[in-house]
Protein backbone atom coordinates (compact mmCIF):
# COMPACT_ATOMS: atom_id res chain seq x y z
CA UNK A 1 0.00 0.00 0.00
CA UNK A 2 1.42 3.50 -0.85
CA UNK A 3 1.95 5.63 2.40
CA UNK A 4 -0.03 8.82 2.38
CA UNK A 5 1.78 12.10 1.14
CA UNK A 6 1.37 13.52 4.74
CA UNK A 7 2.50 10.35 6.39
CA UNK A 8 5.21 10.36 4.11
CA UNK A 9 6.59 14.24 4.97
CA UNK A 10 6.23 12.95 8.74
CA UNK A 11 8.43 9.77 8.71
CA UNK A 12 11.83 11.44 8.24
CA UNK A 13 10.87 13.46 11.26
CA UNK A 14 9.22 10.61 13.56
CA UNK A 15 12.62 8.43 12.70
CA UNK A 16 15.59 11.26 12.95
CA UNK A 17 17.57 10.57 16.10
CA UNK A 18 17.31 13.89 18.52
CA UNK A 19 20.60 15.85 18.27
CA UNK A 20 22.26 14.66 21.60
CA UNK A 21 22.65 17.28 24.26
CA UNK A 22 26.79 18.57 24.94
CA UNK A 23 27.84 16.57 27.69
CA UNK A 24 29.28 18.92 30.80
CA UNK A 25 31.88 18.06 33.11
CA UNK A 26 30.82 17.13 36.81
CA UNK A 27 31.94 20.28 39.39
CA UNK A 28 35.14 18.49 40.72
CA UNK A 29 36.97 18.80 37.20
CA UNK A 30 35.48 22.35 36.52
CA UNK A 31 36.47 23.58 39.42
CA UNK A 32 40.03 22.81 38.39
CA UNK A 33 39.69 23.75 35.40
CA UNK A 34 38.46 27.36 36.37
CA UNK A 35 41.46 27.19 38.90
CA UNK A 36 43.86 26.44 36.02
CA UNK A 37 42.17 29.20 34.12
CA UNK A 38 43.06 31.37 36.82
CA UNK A 39 46.38 30.73 37.31
CA UNK A 40 47.08 30.97 33.62
CA UNK A 41 45.64 34.13 33.69
CA UNK A 42 47.76 35.21 36.26
CA UNK A 43 51.18 33.63 34.65
CA UNK A 44 50.65 35.50 31.67
CA UNK A 45 50.14 38.56 33.33
CA UNK A 46 53.06 38.17 34.79
CA UNK A 47 55.20 37.23 32.03
CA UNK A 48 56.16 39.95 30.54
CA UNK A 49 57.65 41.56 33.83
CA UNK A 50 61.03 40.06 33.53
CA UNK A 51 61.51 40.72 30.12
CA UNK A 52 61.07 44.82 30.12
CA UNK A 53 64.94 45.18 31.10
CA UNK A 54 65.39 43.25 27.79
CA UNK A 55 62.86 45.34 26.12
CA UNK A 56 64.63 48.79 27.20
CA UNK A 57 67.99 47.85 26.46
CA UNK A 58 66.95 46.45 22.88
CA UNK A 59 64.62 49.31 21.86
CA UNK A 60 65.71 52.10 24.55
CA UNK A 61 62.48 53.34 26.48
CA UNK A 62 62.38 55.19 29.68
CA UNK A 63 61.05 53.92 32.96
CA UNK A 64 58.15 56.10 32.64
CA UNK A 65 57.27 54.03 29.40
CA UNK A 66 57.93 51.00 31.45
CA UNK A 67 54.86 51.93 33.44
CA UNK A 68 52.85 53.15 31.20
CA UNK A 69 52.86 49.84 29.11
CA UNK A 70 52.67 48.40 32.48
CA UNK A 71 49.55 50.66 33.46
CA UNK A 72 47.68 49.84 30.02
CA UNK A 73 47.08 46.71 31.11
CA UNK A 74 45.83 47.51 34.33
CA UNK A 75 43.21 50.29 32.32
CA UNK A 76 42.17 47.98 29.89
CA UNK A 77 41.60 45.60 32.75
CA UNK A 78 39.51 47.98 34.84
CA UNK A 79 37.56 49.41 31.61
CA UNK A 80 36.18 45.84 31.20
CA UNK A 81 35.53 44.94 34.60
CA UNK A 82 33.42 47.87 35.09
CA UNK A 83 31.62 47.05 31.53
CA UNK A 84 31.27 43.36 32.14
CA UNK A 85 31.37 42.93 35.45
CA UNK A 86 27.63 41.90 36.21
CA UNK A 87 27.41 40.35 32.20
CA UNK A 88 28.03 37.02 33.75
CA UNK A 89 25.01 36.94 36.03
CA UNK A 90 22.76 37.65 33.22
CA UNK A 91 24.01 35.64 30.32
CA UNK A 92 25.99 32.78 32.09
CA UNK A 93 29.57 32.00 33.35
CA UNK A 94 30.73 29.39 30.62
CA UNK A 95 30.35 31.61 27.80
CA UNK A 96 31.78 34.49 29.42
CA UNK A 97 34.49 32.18 30.07
CA UNK A 98 35.54 31.54 26.83
CA UNK A 99 35.09 34.98 25.62
CA UNK A 100 38.13 35.71 27.91
CA UNK A 101 40.20 32.94 26.59
CA UNK A 102 39.49 33.91 23.38
CA UNK A 103 40.88 37.41 23.74
CA UNK A 104 43.95 35.89 26.26
CA UNK A 105 44.77 33.70 23.31
CA UNK A 106 44.95 37.10 20.66
CA UNK A 107 47.19 38.86 23.26
CA UNK A 108 49.61 36.18 23.51
CA UNK A 109 50.34 36.05 19.56
CA UNK A 110 50.94 39.19 20.12
CA UNK A 111 53.66 39.34 22.85
CA UNK A 112 55.07 36.45 20.75
CA UNK A 113 55.42 39.00 17.94
CA UNK A 114 56.38 41.89 19.83
CA UNK A 115 59.11 43.61 18.06
CA UNK A 116 58.32 47.64 19.22
CA UNK A 117 57.10 49.61 22.31
CA UNK A 118 53.50 49.92 20.35
CA UNK A 119 53.21 45.66 20.07
CA UNK A 120 53.94 46.31 23.69
CA UNK A 121 51.15 48.25 24.04
CA UNK A 122 48.34 46.53 21.67
CA UNK A 123 49.38 43.46 23.96
CA UNK A 124 49.30 44.43 27.12
CA UNK A 125 45.88 46.51 26.36
CA UNK A 126 44.36 43.54 25.13
CA UNK A 127 45.52 41.48 28.16
CA UNK A 128 44.13 43.75 30.03
CA UNK A 129 40.83 43.10 28.97
CA UNK A 130 41.10 39.42 28.64
CA UNK A 131 41.74 39.54 32.33
CA UNK A 132 39.15 42.02 32.89
CA UNK A 133 36.47 39.98 32.06
CA UNK A 134 37.75 37.06 33.74
CA UNK A 135 38.56 37.82 37.04
CA UNK A 136 34.99 38.37 38.04
CA UNK A 137 33.50 36.05 35.95
CA UNK A 138 36.24 33.09 36.96
CA UNK A 139 35.31 34.48 41.11
CA UNK A 140 31.55 34.03 40.52
CA UNK A 141 31.83 30.81 38.93
CA UNK A 142 34.35 29.29 41.49
CA UNK A 143 32.53 30.09 44.56
CA UNK A 144 29.08 29.05 42.60
CA UNK A 145 30.48 25.55 42.41
CA UNK A 146 31.74 25.25 45.84
CA UNK A 147 31.87 28.40 47.93
CA UNK A 148 34.50 26.98 50.22
CA UNK A 149 36.90 25.84 48.14
CA UNK A 150 36.07 28.69 45.56
CA UNK A 151 37.21 31.15 48.00
CA UNK A 152 40.54 29.15 48.53
CA UNK A 153 41.04 28.71 45.09
CA UNK A 154 40.54 32.73 43.39
CA UNK A 155 43.07 33.76 46.92
CA UNK A 156 45.44 30.82 46.06
CA UNK A 157 45.22 30.70 42.50
CA UNK A 158 46.35 34.56 41.43
CA UNK A 159 49.48 34.37 43.96
CA UNK A 160 50.59 31.06 42.59
CA UNK A 161 49.93 32.15 38.85
CA UNK A 162 52.27 35.36 38.96
CA UNK A 163 54.84 33.56 40.76
CA UNK A 164 54.94 30.88 37.77
CA UNK A 165 54.95 33.53 35.28
CA UNK A 166 57.50 35.96 36.94
CA UNK A 167 60.03 33.24 37.56
CA UNK A 168 59.40 30.73 34.61
CA UNK A 169 59.99 33.61 32.28
CA UNK A 170 62.89 34.93 34.48
CA UNK A 171 64.72 31.45 34.16
CA UNK A 172 63.94 31.43 30.48
CA UNK A 173 65.92 34.81 30.05
CA UNK A 174 68.40 33.70 32.34
CA UNK A 175 69.40 29.94 30.11
CA UNK A 176 67.42 30.53 27.48
CA UNK A 177 68.18 34.18 26.35
CA UNK A 178 68.09 33.52 22.46
CA UNK A 179 64.38 31.66 22.80
CA UNK A 180 63.05 34.50 25.17
CA UNK A 181 59.32 34.30 23.26
CA UNK A 182 59.31 30.80 24.08
CA UNK A 183 57.25 31.49 27.36
CA UNK A 184 54.45 32.78 24.81
CA UNK A 185 54.59 29.58 23.22
CA UNK A 186 54.04 27.77 26.03
CA UNK A 187 51.23 30.20 27.14
CA UNK A 188 49.26 29.93 24.02
CA UNK A 189 49.62 26.13 23.78
CA UNK A 190 47.93 26.50 27.64
CA UNK A 191 45.23 28.51 26.37
CA UNK A 192 43.85 26.84 23.54
CA UNK A 193 43.74 23.45 25.49
CA UNK A 194 41.65 25.49 27.91
CA UNK A 195 39.79 27.10 25.52
CA UNK A 196 38.44 23.38 24.17
CA UNK A 197 37.80 22.40 27.55
CA UNK A 198 35.74 25.03 28.84
CA UNK A 199 32.93 24.25 26.16
CA UNK A 200 32.45 21.12 28.21
CA UNK A 201 31.68 23.70 31.27
CA UNK A 202 28.27 23.13 33.21
CA UNK A 203 26.43 26.43 33.99
CA UNK A 204 25.93 27.58 36.88
CA UNK A 205 23.42 30.03 36.94
CA UNK A 206 20.43 30.77 34.73
CA UNK A 207 20.34 33.41 32.11
CA UNK A 208 18.33 36.00 32.87
CA UNK A 209 17.26 39.13 30.65
CA UNK A 210 19.08 42.42 30.81
CA UNK A 211 22.69 41.72 29.62
CA UNK A 212 22.89 44.03 27.37
CA UNK A 213 21.81 46.99 29.78
CA UNK A 214 24.44 45.51 32.23
CA UNK A 215 27.01 46.60 29.76
CA UNK A 216 27.74 50.01 31.62
CA UNK A 217 30.46 51.56 33.06
CA UNK A 218 29.32 51.02 37.34
CA UNK A 219 30.54 48.85 40.38
CA UNK A 220 27.27 47.35 41.03
CA UNK A 221 28.32 46.82 45.21
CA UNK A 222 25.35 45.25 46.65
CA UNK A 223 23.99 47.41 49.81
CA UNK A 224 24.87 44.28 52.25
CA UNK A 225 28.62 44.33 51.10
CA UNK A 226 29.23 47.71 51.53
CA UNK A 227 30.21 48.10 54.86
CA UNK A 228 32.75 45.21 54.35
CA UNK A 229 34.28 46.37 51.66
CA UNK A 230 35.04 49.83 53.28
CA UNK A 231 36.43 48.03 56.12
CA UNK A 232 38.86 46.12 54.67
CA UNK A 233 39.69 48.93 51.78
CA UNK A 234 42.84 50.29 53.17
CA UNK A 235 44.68 47.18 53.78
CA UNK A 236 43.74 45.84 49.94
CA UNK A 237 44.71 48.99 48.57
CA UNK A 238 48.00 48.94 50.49
CA UNK A 239 48.18 45.21 49.32
CA UNK A 240 47.64 45.91 45.66
CA UNK A 241 49.83 48.79 45.62
CA UNK A 242 52.75 46.77 46.84
CA UNK A 243 52.23 44.16 44.37
CA UNK A 244 51.78 46.49 41.23
CA UNK A 245 55.00 48.61 42.56
CA UNK A 246 56.60 44.92 41.97
CA UNK A 247 55.38 43.76 38.96
CA UNK A 248 56.50 46.47 37.38
CA UNK A 249 59.64 48.65 39.01
CA UNK A 250 60.57 45.86 41.13
CA UNK A 251 63.09 43.34 39.11
CA UNK A 252 64.89 46.74 38.14
CA UNK A 253 65.22 47.77 41.68
CA UNK A 254 66.62 44.44 42.66
CA UNK A 255 69.34 45.18 40.26
CA UNK A 256 69.79 48.60 42.16
CA UNK A 257 69.50 46.92 45.51
CA UNK A 258 72.05 43.81 44.51
CA UNK A 259 74.05 45.23 41.63
CA UNK A 260 73.92 41.71 39.90
CA UNK A 261 71.96 42.05 36.00
CA UNK A 262 71.08 38.18 36.31
CA UNK A 263 67.30 38.28 35.23
CA UNK A 264 66.22 35.83 37.52
CA UNK A 265 66.53 38.20 40.54
CA UNK A 266 63.22 39.81 38.97
CA UNK A 267 61.39 36.85 38.70
CA UNK A 268 62.70 35.71 42.49
CA UNK A 269 61.62 38.66 43.77
CA UNK A 270 58.20 38.53 42.37
CA UNK A 271 58.30 35.22 43.44
CA UNK A 272 59.39 35.81 46.98
CA UNK A 273 56.46 37.92 47.41
CA UNK A 274 53.49 36.62 45.89
CA UNK A 275 54.71 32.86 46.26
CA UNK A 276 54.97 33.60 49.80
CA UNK A 277 51.49 34.84 49.67
CA UNK A 278 49.99 31.60 47.76
CA UNK A 279 52.13 29.50 51.59
CA UNK A 280 50.60 32.27 53.89
CA UNK A 281 46.90 31.56 52.44
CA UNK A 282 46.88 28.48 52.69
CA UNK A 283 47.64 28.19 56.55
CA UNK A 284 45.02 30.76 57.20
CA UNK A 285 42.48 29.52 55.21
CA UNK A 286 40.54 27.65 58.15
CA UNK A 287 40.99 30.96 60.75
CA UNK A 288 37.98 33.58 60.86
CA UNK A 289 38.01 36.17 58.52
CA UNK A 290 38.69 39.08 60.91
CA UNK A 291 41.79 37.33 62.57
CA UNK A 292 43.04 36.67 58.88
CA UNK A 293 42.51 40.67 58.44
CA UNK A 294 44.63 41.56 61.67
CA UNK A 295 47.89 38.41 60.85
CA UNK A 296 47.83 40.02 57.58
CA UNK A 297 48.37 43.98 58.16
CA UNK A 298 50.67 43.20 61.01
CA UNK A 299 52.72 41.22 58.96
CA UNK A 300 52.65 43.67 56.03
CA UNK A 301 53.97 46.45 58.43
CA UNK A 302 56.90 44.13 59.47
CA UNK A 303 57.47 43.29 56.00
CA UNK A 304 57.64 46.63 54.90
CA UNK A 305 59.83 47.96 57.18
CA UNK A 306 62.28 45.67 57.41
CA UNK A 307 62.13 45.97 53.05
CA UNK A 308 62.66 49.40 53.44
CA UNK A 309 65.84 49.01 56.08
CA UNK A 310 67.45 46.88 52.81
CA UNK A 311 66.46 49.33 50.70
CA UNK A 312 68.27 52.17 52.46
CA UNK A 313 71.24 50.28 53.46
CA UNK A 314 71.38 48.39 49.97
CA UNK A 315 71.53 45.07 51.85
CA UNK A 316 70.24 42.07 49.78
CA UNK A 317 69.11 39.97 52.28
CA UNK A 318 66.55 42.69 54.32
CA UNK A 319 65.31 43.42 51.28
CA UNK A 320 64.38 40.08 50.15
CA UNK A 321 63.45 38.89 53.76
CA UNK A 322 61.51 41.51 54.13
CA UNK A 323 59.45 41.36 50.80
CA UNK A 324 58.89 37.22 52.32
CA UNK A 325 57.36 38.42 55.04
CA UNK A 326 55.21 41.63 53.34
CA UNK A 327 54.15 38.43 51.10
CA UNK A 328 52.84 36.83 54.15
CA UNK A 329 50.68 40.07 54.80
CA UNK A 330 50.08 40.38 51.18
CA UNK A 331 48.87 36.10 51.17
CA UNK A 332 47.09 36.64 54.71
CA UNK A 333 45.39 40.02 53.76
CA UNK A 334 43.82 39.18 50.24
CA UNK A 335 42.42 36.03 51.38
CA UNK A 336 41.13 37.65 54.96
CA UNK A 337 39.58 40.32 52.47
CA UNK A 338 37.79 38.49 50.06
CA UNK A 339 36.45 35.54 52.59
CA UNK A 340 35.09 38.43 54.70
CA UNK A 341 33.32 39.64 51.50
CA UNK A 342 31.90 36.34 49.88
CA UNK A 343 29.28 35.83 52.47
CA UNK A 344 27.53 39.22 52.36
CA UNK A 345 26.15 38.44 48.40
CA UNK A 346 23.69 36.71 46.71
CA UNK A 347 24.93 34.52 43.89
CA UNK A 348 23.06 36.84 41.72
CA UNK A 349 24.84 39.38 43.16
CA UNK A 350 28.12 38.18 42.88
CA UNK A 351 29.43 38.82 39.79
CA UNK A 352 29.08 42.79 40.29
CA UNK A 353 30.20 42.38 43.68
CA UNK A 354 33.74 40.66 42.56
CA UNK A 355 34.04 42.89 39.76
CA UNK A 356 33.64 45.90 42.01
CA UNK A 357 35.95 43.97 44.53
CA UNK A 358 38.72 44.22 41.49
CA UNK A 359 38.40 47.37 40.40
CA UNK A 360 38.98 48.77 43.32
CA UNK A 361 42.13 46.36 43.71
CA UNK A 362 43.33 46.90 40.34
CA UNK A 363 42.86 50.88 40.83
CA UNK A 364 45.55 50.58 43.47
CA UNK A 365 47.61 47.99 41.84
CA UNK A 366 48.00 50.69 38.45
CA UNK A 367 47.89 54.17 39.75
CA UNK A 368 50.48 53.89 42.40
CA UNK A 369 52.79 52.17 40.24
CA UNK A 370 52.55 55.11 37.54
CA UNK A 371 53.46 58.10 40.22
CA UNK A 372 56.37 55.68 41.18
CA UNK A 373 57.48 55.82 37.56
CA UNK A 374 56.79 59.49 36.81
CA UNK A 375 58.75 59.68 40.37
CA UNK A 376 61.90 57.50 39.06
CA UNK A 377 62.44 60.04 36.15
CA UNK A 378 62.86 62.72 38.42
CA UNK A 379 64.04 61.67 41.60
CA UNK A 380 65.72 58.04 40.61
CA UNK A 381 64.45 54.44 41.87
CA UNK A 382 66.01 54.34 45.25
CA UNK A 383 64.32 57.57 46.23
CA UNK A 384 61.26 56.17 44.85
CA UNK A 385 61.46 52.89 46.28
CA UNK A 386 62.11 54.82 49.64
CA UNK A 387 59.13 56.81 49.14
CA UNK A 388 56.54 54.85 48.25
CA UNK A 389 57.60 52.06 50.84
CA UNK A 390 57.14 54.83 53.42
CA UNK A 391 53.60 55.87 52.08
CA UNK A 392 52.42 52.07 52.09
CA UNK A 393 53.84 51.61 56.04
CA UNK A 394 52.04 54.46 56.54
CA UNK A 395 48.80 53.27 54.62
CA UNK A 396 49.31 49.74 56.65
CA UNK A 397 49.31 51.64 60.12
CA UNK A 398 46.34 53.18 59.38
CA UNK A 399 44.44 49.94 58.69
CA UNK A 400 46.29 48.41 61.68
CA UNK A 401 44.73 51.34 64.00
CA UNK A 402 41.51 51.34 62.22
CA UNK A 403 41.75 47.52 63.15
CA UNK A 404 42.36 47.51 66.59
CA UNK A 405 39.79 50.11 67.35
CA UNK A 406 37.31 48.05 65.61
CA UNK A 407 38.30 44.78 67.61
CA UNK A 408 38.16 46.92 70.98
CA UNK A 409 34.92 48.13 70.16
CA UNK A 410 31.67 46.56 72.04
Amino acid sequence: MATPPAAAAATPHAIAPPSAPVRRMGHAPALWLLASILVGFLAASSAPSPLYALYRDSWGFSALTLTLVFASYAFALLSTALLFGTFSDHRGRREVVLLALVLEIASTVLFWQADSVAWLFAARTVQGLATGIATSVLSAALIDLHPERGALVNTVAPMLGMAVGALGTSALVQFAPTHTAQVFELLLALFIVQALAAVFLPETVARRPGAWRSLRPRIAIPAGSRATLARILPLNTALWALGGFYLSLGPTLARVITGSHAPVLGGALICALVLTAAVAIVFVRTRPPRQVLLLGTWALVLGLAITLAGIALHSSSAFFAGTVVAGVGFGSGFNGSLRSLVGTATAAERGGLMSGFFVLSYLAFSLPAIAAGLAAGHFGLHATALGFGLALLALGLTALGLMVRQRAAP
